[in-house]
């Protein structure tokens, strides 16, 4: 079942101010855990991490930044003024 414009636009914004934090909080400690490695691994671990969390969320954040598709059928239904 596919969710509505609004759903998908409230859930990421959800997403963007409660997951993402702790997303990085939970990476940074997890990378913690370990002795510090060299500079450009850490940077490699980082850099994956950031890419690893998009692919679960796909579905969610695509087209979110567009104009809502239902809204271009409302328009013509209101009262004419």
């Amino acid at each position: 079942m596919a969710l509505a414009y609004r759903t998908r636009k409230r859930l990421a914004v959800l997403i963007l101010l409660v997951g993402m934090p702790l997303y990085i909080v939970a990476a940074v400690t997890v990378v913690g855990l370990f002795d510090r490695p060299p500079f450009w691994v850490e940077l490699l671990v980082y850099v994956g991490l950031g890419l690893v969390w998009i692919a679960p969320l796909r579905a969610i954040f695509r087209g979110i930044g567009q104009a809502d598709p239902n809204a271009k059928k409302a328009e013509g239904q209101g009262p004419s003024a």
